[in-house]
């Protein structure tokens, strides 16, 4: 066993393109999204302990229930339930909650993807990607795709998922009003639920190749969320006000992003929109390329 503590990034997952293409009997709904994740996002801290226990820090720490609720006890107790009381001793689990809740960019799904992760570097477990995927598809289908970390195409319920190798670094920002939206209510507010899959990818995936083919595509949830949330109106203009060369909803909302040219460039962007919206969530960050490594120990 590994007994320091260790400190894991939860990455926020930003769905670039999403388009709802079916419905399933029972009841969820067929995606295609190609989604990327960025360096900033939540903190997760794991170390073995006397007693199992879970705090958590950082701006959104009032929002996440402590109780068996969390996406994060429910990971643990699942990785548990898998590999035995025997191997799996009492943990520490320290979330620094960077990400505002139910805002589509994957927070709480990251953030058990992170504790999958690092439970099993420190209860040294052997246990292959295959049934990972199945313990994180049981806790929500955004969880395998936030285990890859990099990235990807993602079809089925969010579960089948291809890599998408040569993709560049974006400069992004991120915008939340401070509103929560509830996935489940946009998906039943859908006008349709048959839409034509996404189109095939540039064959270069830098600023230019990705912006352009996003004009091609759509996030078929944002017209419902739209509706529903207003202020998610504002952020889409407040990104384009400070020069984004494309922007759209990530996800169910109501978290937006901003393509730039560059890091530095977002960073400028992001300072312009916090001056004037300093209660919004507004962060400047990067997304991963598909040669990094997510998993790494902070």
């Amino acid at each position: 066993m590994n007994s320091g503590a260790r400190t894991w990034a939860a990455h926020a997952k930003v769905n670039l393109a999403l388009h709802v293409t079916g419905r399933r009997d029972d009841g969820y709904h067929r995606i295609e999204s190609l989604a990327v994740f960025t360096r900033f996002g939540d903190r997760i801290e794991t170390e073995l302990a006397d007693s199992d226990t879970f705090s958590v820090s950082g701006r959104y720490a009032s929002a996440v229930p402590l109780d068996g609720s969390n996406l994060v006890l429910q990971a643990r107790d699942a990785l548990r339930k898998e590999a035995g009381l025997q191997d799996t001793p009492s943990v520490a689990i320290r979330l620094e909650k960077n990400l505002p809740v139910a805002a589509g960019i994957g927070g709480g799904s990251s953030d058990a993807a992170a504790v999958l992760r690092g439970l099993i570097q420190i209860w040294n477990l052997d246990i292959d990607n295959a049934v990972l995927a199945r313990i994180g598809l049981a806790l929500g289908a955004d969880v395998p795709m936030c285990l890859a970390a990099k990235p990807l195409i993602a079809r089925g319920i969010g579960e089948e998922l291809s890599m998408v190798p040569d993709f560049s670094s974006l400069g992004l920002v991120l915008v939340n009003p401070g509103t929560a939206v509830s996935t489940a209510e946009v998906f039943q507010a859908l006008a349709r639920r048959d839409n034509e899959g996404l189109p095939p990818l540039p064959r270069v995936l830098d600023f230019h190749g990705v912006r352009n083919w996003l004009e091609i595509t759509r996030n078929d949830l944002e017209p419902a969320a739209l509706a529903m949330q207003p202020a998610i109106g504002r952020a889409l203009s407040q990104l384009n006000r400070a020069g984004a060369g494309f922007a759209r909803m990530s996800g169910s909302g109501a978290t937006c992003f901003g393509l730039f040219e560059t890091g530095n460039v977002a960073k400028r962007a992001a300072a312009e929109i916090r001056g004037r919206q300093p209660d919004w969530f507004v962060a400047a960050t990067r997304s991963l390329t598909s040669e990094a490594d997510p998993h790494g120990q902070d």
